[in-house]
């Protein structure tokens, strides 16, 4: 999304495309340079991660934490219980909460691998913003947002991820001028008409700073038997405001979001230590094995030791 030349003041409108297109050939270079070969690669920047991939992915389970997702090149999908999220070059993805989602890139090549920054929202920052901006407030939605959110990008705030990048070539300046561009390129999220999700995130008291607090619980306690009232009182809810908003966050109710982070971890298990369809679904809180195959077999596709088996030769 290319904006007016309003929007970046002293700039003809003819040269607002060459700036961004510049800006993004920079992001391309310097990613493709720091993220050489397949996979995620941490960087000496507090919080920024860097991802790449010469071919599109099966989907693949994985859980979001509170992050920015800003795609330089390729296209991926997510997708979050019935939602399904298709993101690019033109828009960035919002993680505001915890969450288990299946992902895929479905567009990549060696010409043009898949590149991606991923930055950790920093809670702390985005609530001091959104204190010093109070303008900012009246985005705010009366509606619950969801967990993930996507928003079209700015030049702003391309040009802001485009210096964060470019940190990772002069080391010596990372130290003290890294803090500050995250916090521009966090300003210019909260400050994005739209981003509702960021305002609510940076509110303390806000539904859904309480719906990440029962998220956060039930990460932790996924493999015990829970009862949602309990989970309820951890957010500060009634029972069924509680079940109301946990769905409009997550896509999911409390127990098929429990449900999916089992599901996950004994993929892992069976994958990563060649544990057993039995063992695993027993080590994530399953005592019968024949529900958590189906359960399994419902959410990916197969059953549990015939998808270790693809997915571990996969791998090899």
């Amino acid at each position: 999304m290319l904006a007016s030349s309003s929007e970046l003041p002293g700039v003809p409108p003819h040269n607002v495309l060459g700036l961004t297109m510049n800006v993004r050939r920079t992001l391309i270079d310097v990613i493709s340079r720091h993220a050489p070969s397949n996979g995620f690669h941490s960087t000496p920047l507090a919080g920024v991660t860097l991802v790449r991939s010469d071919t599109p992915t099966i989907p693949m389970p994985v859980v979001y934490q509170p992050t920015l997702c800003y795609i330089v090149q390729g296209r991926k999908q997510v997708s979050i219980g019935p939602a399904t999220y298709v993101y690019d070059a033109a828009n960035y993805l919002v993680a505001s909460v915890d969450i288990p989602v299946m992902g895929s890139i479905i567009e990549a090549s060696e010409a043009e691998p898949y590149l991606c920054l991923v930055l950790d929202l920093d809670m702390a920052v985005l609530s001091e913003l959104a204190l010093r901006n109070p303008g900012a407030s009246h985005q705010t939605a009366d509606s619950m947002p969801s967990g993930i959110e996507l928003n079209g990008s700015t030049p702003e705030l391309l040009d802001a991820v485009g210096r964060l990048a470019s940190l990772l070539d002069t080391p010596q300046d990372a130290a003290e001028l890294a803090p500050l561009v995250i916090r521009e390129v966090l300003y210019r999220l909260l400050t994005r008409p739209g981003n509702c999700v960021l305002l609510q995130m940076a509110k303390a008291d806000s539904r859904l700073r309480q719906i990440a607090k029962a998220i956060t619980w039930l990460r932790a306690h996924y493999q015990e038997a829970v009862r949602i009232d309990d989970i309820a009182g951890i957010a500060g809810m009634s029972r069924s405001t509680f079940h109301a908003h946990f769905k409009a966050v997550t896509s999911m109710s409390p127990l098929e979001f429990r449900c999916q982070l089992r599901l996950q971890e004994a993929r892992r298990l069976m994958v990563a230590e060649a544990l057993d369809a039995a063992g695993a679904g027993y080590r994530v809180g399953y005592e019968s094995p024949s529900q958590f195959s189906r359960d399994y077999a419902r959410a990916f596709g197969f059953p549990p030791a015939r998808d270790a088996l693809r997915l571990r030769s996969d791998v090899a």
